[in-house]
């Protein structure tokens, strides 16, 4: 059985922390019929809602894992995934948005748009996904729809148009007019299930036609026929307004502009409307993988059902059952029994069980075709692996996943929680790819990294809640790096004679800053110095240089290794011998290039009552941060700032303190910069203090 793909929607609901994401998938559920009583993110009954399953979601009221459910609206089928806001599970909204076709952009009417919104906005823009916004909380004190629409454009650079305008707002919210039918819509009854449509209010109407106007005159670039019928001065039909507003959405050159309030229920059934009309259903979108049969060639996927298999396996979660992998199906069908191919291991996988999910329940289905969002059970994989037919391999392309930038050292209370937290790890790195973990050799410490602070508290109670590892947590470390700030030579010779065939090999050349980018090796011999066989051994060589410097034993980065010269013996050299001359080579230059420590610089922003600026900024310029911009919004100033990881440990306490616990900030990775002289020093002390004790 093939379904209309035309009645299928893929969407995210993503945006900053606390805009509503949760509570509006919430009264989506509601009002298709997929739950009967609508609980809250913070509820006080003890459900919360129903797509934050996790025990810690609840408690925290905040989401930490996207979920994925699937609805009916009208006659279409939704696949919604609702998303976090925290930028330390970034990676959720990563892997969603590369497997969906749409995107709900929700914004806060009061806080507008926000540094999150960008963060979520520049992902949408990474993996072309068209979005509808969604500016939520129009029932708040100090909502201004019309505000956070100019925010759009000038802050996101979205060619943003109102779709509606509110009828009342803060308190008096009633309700919104609609500009493409020009009829006021009212959400009446308990829970707002009652629409009612009526003319607009008379002391709207001029307000409700000029913005109309706009809005047209934008959307009339994407049809001539719009175009046409405006010039005229005729009727124009809703058809062709909802047609010319699908294809700009589309092309990522318009934006809808819906609002409402998900909590007191107004506005959803309208977004709902518009999800149908104006977001791409699968055969819209245009999806690209590799052939691995023909050189990595990029061919279009064809979302055609009758197609051999192609689905990307984007999420994993280690459930009650076993481990469940959240895939999307890009082309062909997958029934249960079936087998498919994964790619990635080359490897034959039986499917035993196929379930759509519901937040944390699920529904065993026989068979799903393309264009469809469901999980796999008990299969190993891991997350973006590609699986398909037998008689195709190729690979989708892969995500963008973020490096981490702090790590933490966690060590077992005993051998019980040891064994446990092996468990815990292995489940926890295989599910995120954000979150890494590895053993310091040097002092035998399991080291866990990740995003963020937040990020790293919630896998530690996760590791005592759900797998009973109790675990003491050592001090947080910055993610530093070494590079070099000048350009230096080098002429190396390794020289070993031990009886019978000795090791020789000289390396010549130089090293230099790279500009973009971590590593590059550049082989400039000529007339055969170096053999080309033991080329490759000289990049190892390099190579395995860069995993510690000599300053603080950090990563080396931004550095370019040339060879230009050298020489070798006929029995001598070997590529051990030209492994080692390159690592002597590179270390002989490392130093006399000068090379600086770099350290994380975090993009903060900070947002509370405009009577608190002066402290915050103070406490900003006492971490080292650098104010890059503020701006006032009402009552409320926005400050962002650069600012030194290493500097931001324990801010949330510091800035609750300092405002009376109003203000709130986020932050994210921006880029690397050399650390003061005077740190400098001290880091390189530390690590030469640790080298004698070890």
């Amino acid at each position: 059985m093939s379904k209309d793909l035309s009645r299928v929607r893929n969407i995210g609901i993503s945006a900053h922390i606390d805009s509503g994401k949760t509570t509006l998938t919430e009264r989506i559920l509601f009002y298709t019929d997929k739950i009967h009583a609508i609980h809250e993110v913070r509820g006080k009954d003890g459900v919360g809602a129903k797509m934050d399953s996790m025990e810690l979601e609840k408690e925290r009221g905040i989401t930490i894992q996207s979920a994925a459910t699937y609805c009916s609206w009208k006659d279409i089928d939704i696949n919604i995934i609702d998303t976090p806001g925290h930028v330390d599970f970034t990676v959720e909204v990563e892997r969603a948005l590369r497997v969906l076709d749409g995107a709900v952009l929700v914004l806060c009417s009061v806080g507008g748009v926000q540094s999150q919104s960008i963060t979520v906005n520049r992902q949408m823009t990474r993996y072309n996904v068209p979005r509808i916004a969604f500016i939520n909380k129009c029932d708040r004190t100090g909502a201004n729809p019309a505000k956070v629409t100019d925010q759009l454009r000038d802050k996101l650079g979205l060619n943003a148009h109102m779709m509606q305008l509110p009828i009342g707002l803060e308190s008096e919210l009633a309700g919104v007019v609609d500009l493409v039918t020009m009829k006021a819509i009212y959400y009446e009854g308990e829970n707002g299930e009652l629409i009612r449509e009526d003319e607009i209010p008379a002391e709207m109407l001029a307000e409700a036609q000029e913005k109309r106007e706009a809005m047209l005159e934008e959307i009339s670039m994407f049809s001539e026929e719009l175009m046409e019928t405006l010039l005229e001065e005729s009727d124009i039909d809703v058809q062709l307004i909802n047609d010319a507003v699908r294809k700009g959405t589309l092309a990522l050159e318009f934006t809808p502009v819906f609002m409402g309030s998900a909590y007191k229920n107004k506005g959803v059934q309208a977004l709902l409307d518009a999800v149908e009309q104006y977001l791409p259903c699968p055969t819209d979108v245009e999806n690209m993988a590799l052939d691995l049969k023909n050189d990595e060639k990029e061919f279009v996927v064809s979302n055609d059902p009758e197609d051999p298999l192609i689905m990307l396996a984007f999420k994993l979660e280690d459930g009650r059952y076993g481990q469940l992998t959240y895939v999307r199906t890009y082309q062909g069908q997958v029934v249960k029994g079936g087998t498919v191919y994964n790619n990635r291991t080359g490897k034959k996988v039986k499917i035993g069980r196929l379930c759509r999910m519901h937040s944390d329940e699920m529904q065993e289905i026989e068979s799903c075709g393309s264009g469809d969002i469901v999980a796999l059970f008990g299969i190993d994989c891991a997350s973006g692996d590609t699986f398909s037919a037998s008689d195709i391999s190729c690979s989708m392309t892969s995500m963008h996943i973020p490096e981490p930038v702090i790590s933490l050292a966690v060590i077992p209370v005993d051998n019980k929680a040891q064994v446990n937290m092996s468990k815990a790890l292995n489940r926890f790195t295989k599910e995120d790819p954000t979150f890494r973990t590895y053993v310091d050799h040097e002092t035998g410490e399991t080291i866990v990294s990740g995003m963020g602070e937040l990020h790293l508290e919630v896998y530690i109670e996760r590791m005592k809640r759900e797998y009973s590892a109790l675990v003491e947590v050592g001090a947080p470390q910055v993610a530093y790096r070494e590079t070099i700030s000048q350009r230096a030579e080098f002429n190396y010779i390794h020289k070993k004679q031990t009886g019978g065939s000795g090791q020789f090999g000289r390396v010549a050349g130089y090293i230099e800053p790279l500009e973009e980018g971590e590593y590059e090796f550049v082989d400039k011999i000529v007339g055969g110095a170096i053999p080309r066989e033991f080329i490759g051994a000289c990049d190892k060589g390099f190579k395995k240089c860069l995993e510690k410097g000599s300053l603080c034993g950090a990563a080396i980065t931004g550095i370019r290794c040339v060879i230009d010269d050298g020489a070798f013996h006929a029995v001598d050299s070997s590529d051990v011998a030209f492994q080692l001359a390159s690592v002597g080579a590179f270390r002989e230059g490392y130093l006399k290039a000068k090379p600086v420590i770099m350290e994380p610089i975090m993009k903060v922003a900070v947002e509370g009552p405009s009577e608190f600026q002066g402290s915050v900024m103070g406490s900003i310029n006492q971490r080292r941060g650098m104010i890059i911009g503020t701006s006032e919004e009402g009552m409320y100033t926005v400050i962002e700032a650069e600012v030194p990881l290493s500097e931001m440990f324990g801010y949330s306490t510091t800035l609750r303190s300092l405002t009376q616990g109003k203000a709130e900030f986020t932050m994210e990775f921006a880029t690397f910069k050399s650390v003061p002289k005077s740190i400098g020093e001290d880091l390189v002390k530390a690590y030469q203090d640790e080298k004698k004790n070890s």
